[in-house]
């Protein structure tokens, strides 16, 4: 049997993906202010949904997520396909993986701003895609179909809105993609023939409508909007008293919390017309919920239950929010008998409200934020009740990888405003697995993440190890609200702060350098950093060495006796005579187990940190490079690992402040490069533009790497970047995405190609995610173009690579990813590059 909106089916679908979602956006705020803490009463009395689907992190409409979630009160959720891993990050160095983690965290932080709920699919973002055709064929079109179906069908939404059309209108290929799946799972997720899989955990689900919510980003976008017939449009930008803010205001503090994406944005007021077209489902021309019932009269036995909840809402008191506490314990009580998957959804929500209410103030604590394995860690349960209303603890257990009651948690009074302190012990199981986000944790499919377990796709981020599950009586009704385990701690910056409790490895290891350039047969010394992630650690480090590759010693011994403790151990490593690439892996070897973890912790201010243990390898490149150049400026630009990348070729990297870039003599350096988006980012480069060239034309080596529009870049000064080099040059939007693209050499014996190391064919192969991005369109005839490549079914495109001679020195402005290839050790690209710090 197909449910859909308004016909309910009382077979309860598998609840996961929803009690988890409540649960990640709850603990940010346990008693929240009064005016939010009214507005989730009236959510309780609001039992409508919608979903919002589209390919990446801030492809989101934050005007319509919280205007649905904040103003409607409506249940909403995005389903962004990916977490955004091909993105170019503008606050650091972290790529691919990382910068998935960084955008999933983003994202996170939007939602407990505007109010939604966050959803993903397996997808990896693989890079800009031209077209839907390559984005379904790499991503593999059933797959995602089905993991957009499974959202569905646990969300269960009344309607759906798609960010694009699924159309060439949309741009990349992974925004069509987005469409063109979200309508099929709009059919397909009410089929029971459709991934039947799915059904021993959730029914099928049809949701009433799906609709396309305009956009327009030229005028000729606008002229087709406006031809199309029946649009609804409802204005986002409405003022909510409760928040103290328009629903426009709210939409740009949660855009903003894009950070790595440079999505800062302005905090809109006034009205903001949304426009959005039914394309399939019932019809509509008035509102995106026409003929939806969005009351609990839409179940049987519901009316009362809405009833209560209103008069909740009604009776609610910002200086006294316990006036609230007998309506909704009466309707928490004909809740808990309503045997319907949105009543036992909205349970956990009634509870968390009833607790707020009542002044709880619930946390579960760990001594520590990482736990090794055979260590016993102290886990604290503290409650306070901070209202005058009654309420006894039932009892408490902590659930998860250990499952156990915390000791004299039974039957106890809470007083008002006195802290109960609880405490018990764990004791981490000997052959416990470090922690890492559940999407990493296997060896990816292609650009699917391989994850098995049907009840975590779709998931934000990983359910706690631990979590305490707190049962307690307020008005005679028993209510429970979980609370995951998390160390807190005190930053004297920044105060009071939480972060997650992790299983980690007794000792971390981490190669100093993460590409080993071997450019000779010469033997080389290889640093290996290791960090105790306890007390009295010891034991040996070996080097896991693939065939042909020499390590000596074969160990070395370690002891550090403090926790954070760090040392450093050396080895030998002689490279073969021919040209290879492989993985040299770091075993630590304790009297336990062995384990061959690094450690990384990505630390921003706006996101809790994230801490991962991937698996300790350097990549080894054994390369014929040759380089001239021994001392290189570098400005950085928005963040990238190239300046490391380039030391791996015994060069001396000076980074270059803005004061440098003013003051220091340039002339000391053979080569100056600027990273990515340097002249987006730094204004004391531009300023300092005409030093740079003199420089060049003295005799010294300019390299400047890729830049934006700065239209594209957000910036009103948009004729700033008119002097990126000696010559004139006018940026595009161009781009390669095909990592595999052919290149053509208009001139193989120009010197940039053949000195100090011959470029042939063979030094692009092994590329990775593109070729390069934002080629310059149009340019001098002074300059030459070293490189011409394209995608397929495009015309060649010679802006990637330009080199001029100016004065007695060297230009040089590329496009080509480097920041992507040289920290991913693709031989090639060092040739390559080395060629352009040596070019005289």
């Amino acid at each position: 049997m197909v449910e859909d909106a308004s016909r309910p089916n009382w077979v309860q679908p598998n609840m996961i993906l929803s009690t988890v979602i409540v649960l990640f956006t709850t603990l940010q705020a346990q008693t929240p202010p009064a005016g939010e803490l009214e507005s989730q009463i009236r959510r309780l009395a609001t039992t409508g949904s919608v979903l919002m689907i589209a390919a990446h992190p801030d492809d989101e409409n934050t005007n319509l997520l919280a205007y649905f979630a904040r103003g409607r009160n409506l249940r909403t959720g995005y389903l962004s396909l990916t977490r955004g891993e091909g993105g170019q990050n503008l606050i650091g160095p972290e790529q691919g993986d990382y910068m998935g983690l960084i955008r999933t965290q983003e994202l996170l932080a939007a939602r407990r701003i505007d109010g939604a709920q966050q959803y993903f699919t397996r997808a990896i973002d693989f890079g800009f895609s031209k077209n839907a055709d390559e984005t379904l064929s790499k991503w593999g079109r059933e797959q995602v179909l089905g993991d957009i179906v499974w959202v569905i069908r646990n969300f269960r939404p009344d309607v759906i809105i798609l960010r694009f059309s699924g159309t060439p209108r949309d741009g990349h290929g992974h925004h069509q993609s987005s469409a063109i799946l979200g309508k099929e799972a709009f059919a397909a997720a009410a089929d029971p023939k459709r991934f039947p899989e799915q059904l021993a955990q959730v029914k099928p689900w049809q949701a009433r409508r799906i609709l396309f919510n305009l956009f327009s980003f030229t005028r000729e976008m606008e002229k087709e909007n406006e031809s199309i017939p029946n649009k609804i449009t409802v204005d986002s930008g409405a003022y909510n008293p409760l928040f103290g803010m328009s629903y426009g205001e709210l939409a740009g503090r949660s855009r903003s919390q894009h950070a790595s994406q440079g999505m800062g944005v302005p905090q809109r007021r006034g009205a903001i017309r949304d426009q959005l077209t039914v394309i399939a489902g019932d019809p509509a021309t008035k509102d995106p919920f026409e003929g939806i019932d969005v009351s609990w009269s839409r179940y049987p036995n519901g009316a009362a239950i809405g009833a209560l909840l209103q008069q909740a809402a009604g009776q609610f008191r910002g200086s006294h929010p316990e006036a609230s506490l007998p309506a909704l314990t009466k309707a928490r009580t004909l809740l808990a008998a309503l045997d319907h998957p949105d009543a036992k959804r909205k349970l956990t929500d009634i509870d968390e409200v009833i607790a707020q209410c009542a002044g709880l103030w619930i946390d579960a604590s760990a001594d520590r934020p990482l736990a090794t394995p055979g260590s016993k860690v102290a886990l604290n349960l503290n409650i306070v009740r901070r209202s005058r209303t009654d309420a006894i603890l039932v009892d408490a257990q902590i659930t998860g990888l250990y499952n156990a009651p915390v000791p004299n948690a039974q039957s106890k009074p809470l007083a008002f405003n006195e802290p109960l302190a609880l405490k018990t012990e764990w004791n981490v199981p000997a052959d416990a697995a470090p922690s890492q986000p559940f999407w990493l944790a296997k060896p990816k499919n292609g650009t699917l993440y391989n994850v098995t377990e049907l009840n975590k796709i779709g998931l934000p981020e990983d359910q706690p190890i631990l979590e305490a599950r707190v049962r307690f009586v307020i008005n005679g009704v028993e209510c429970s609200v979980s609370r995951p385990m998390l160390h807190r701690y005190v930053d004297h910056v920044r105060g009071e702060l939480t972060r997650a409790f992790l299983i980690g490895p007794p000792v971390a290891a981490e190669f100093t350098d993460p590409i080993l350039i071997f450019p000779t047969a010469q033997p080389r010394l290889v640093h290996v950093s290791l960090k105790a992630n306890q007390p009295n650690a010891s034991g040996q480090v070996r080097l896991q060495a693939p065939q042909g590759w020499k390590v000596e010693p074969a160990s070395r011994d370690f002891r550090m006796q403090q926790n954070g403790e760090q040392s450093i151990v050396t080895f030998t490593v002689t490279p073969p005579s021919a040209n290879s690439s492989a993985s040299l892996r770091a075993i630590v070897q304790t009297s336990a187990r062995d384990f061959a973890q690094s450690m990384k912790v990505i630390s921003y201010p706006h996101i809790p940190p994230q801490t991962v243990f991937p698996l300790a390898e350097a990549k080894l490149i054994r390369s014929d490079i040759r380089i001239t150049s021994k001392r290189i400026g570098y400005v950085m630009g928005a963040g990238d690992d190239i300046p490391e990348a380039l030391r791996q070729l015994g060069v001396d990297v000076t980074p270059l402040s803005d004061e440098d870039l003013a003051s220091v003599t340039l002339a000391r350096f053979d080569a100056i490069v600027t990273g990515v988006r340097a002249f987006n980012t730094r204004t004391a480069l531009r300023a300092n533009m005409q030093r740079l060239l003199d420089y060049t034309a003295s005799g010294g080596t300019f390299v400047v790497q890729y830049n934006v529009l700065e239209s594209f870049a957000g910036r009103d000064n948009r004729d700033t970047l008119s002097r990126l080099g000696p010559y004139p040059i006018q940026l595009g939007r161009d781009r390669v995405t095909v990592e595999e693209a052919p290149m053509q050499f208009p001139d193989r014996s120009h010197p940039a190609l053949t000195t100090p190391n011959k470029i042939t064919d063979a030094d692009f192969e092994g590329w990775v995610q593109e070729r390069g991005l934002y080629f310059a369109k149009e340019f001098d005839p002074k300059y030459q173009s070293l490189f011409s490549s394209h995608d397929p079914k495009e015309d060649w495109l010679p802006g990637g690579m330009l080199y001029a001679r100016y004065g007695k020195g060297v230009y040089v402005h590329t496009s080509y990813s480097w920041f992507r290839q040289l920290p991913a050790g693709v031989p090639g690209a060092y040739r390559i590059f080395a060629n352009l710090l040596s070019a005289k």
